[in-house]
């Protein structure tokens, strides 16, 4: 009886071992530690030569939103530089050289309607990356997207409404959207795989925690298309590049 009771708590304790030895691989694989070595890529995208003059943009039609830019009139979007030559809302991200897994933000991506423009003008999102569009207005939108590679929608959104939540299963660069009612508004949506960076009003842009390794980096700007770079990222050093686009 003794014998097998010796047997039994012997099982029962390697049994309790092996479960262990399991919890704490199981633990490691969840919160295995980044890649040494990451680094970041810096730039920035400039606009050579004379910018294209922006088109005032009138909103009497809609005086809530008109109020709101009494100040300071609203122009069109499309080409938007800083004092210093910088190209704003330029989508610059890794389009070849990414071997790690799909980039997916644990936050949504917010898009605001506020004076009856879209803020951020241009948006970009990873594959299957939640995002959250907001009516701050004191009037009813209409977003409608019009994608080639993803499905399109077109939905209104009044005052006060919940936000519109919405993914984008598939790679996209860009998605045109507009607002059915206001026919001034317009923005775009950029749909990528791998890191990315969304350049500023002085033309500045990093994309974060990049392992060392040889990229393809594409630029997109609405108004004058894409470009492309090789660049070299090494282990715990940042990795610089410049864009430059010539104006028409």
């Amino acid at each position: 009886m003794r014998q097998h009771l010796k047997y039994k708590l012997a099982a029962v304790l390697c049994a309790v071992l092996l479960l262990t030895i399991g919890v704490v691989t199981s633990v490691r694989r969840v919160h295995a530690a980044p890649p040494a070595g990451e680094s970041s890529i810096t730039g920035t995208v400039k606009l050579n030569g004379t910018p294209p003059r922006q088109r005032p943009i009138d909103m009497s039609k809609e005086p809530s939103c008109a109020a709101i830019h009494a100040s300071k009139p609203v122009t069109t979007e499309n080409v938007v530089v800083g004092p210093s030559g910088g190209l704003a809302n330029v989508v610059v991200y890794i389009s070849q050289g990414w071997s790690g897994p799909p980039v997916v933000a644990t936050q949504p991506a917010e898009v605001d309607q506020k004076g009856c423009q879209y803020i951020p003008h241009v948006s970009a999102v990873d594959v299957s990356q939640a995002m959250k569009i907001v009516n701050a207005d004191q009037t009813s939108h209409n977003i409608h997207p019009q994608p080639t590679k993803n499905p399109e929608w077109n939905k209104s959104q009044p005052p006060g409404a919940p936000p519109i939540e919405t993914k984008w299963q598939n790679e996209e660069v860009s998605i045109p959207v507009k607002c059915n009612i206001h026919p001034w508004m317009h923005g775009y949506f950029a749909v990528v795989k791998g890191p990315y960076g969304v350049s500023d009003t002085n033309g500045a842009f990093t994309i974060p925690n990049i392992p060392p390794g040889n990229y393809t980096l594409t630029a997109w700007q609405e108004t004058y298309g894409m470009q492309t770079q090789q660049i070299t990222v090494a282990a715990g050093k940042p990795a610089t590049v410049s864009f430059a686009y010539t104006a028409k």
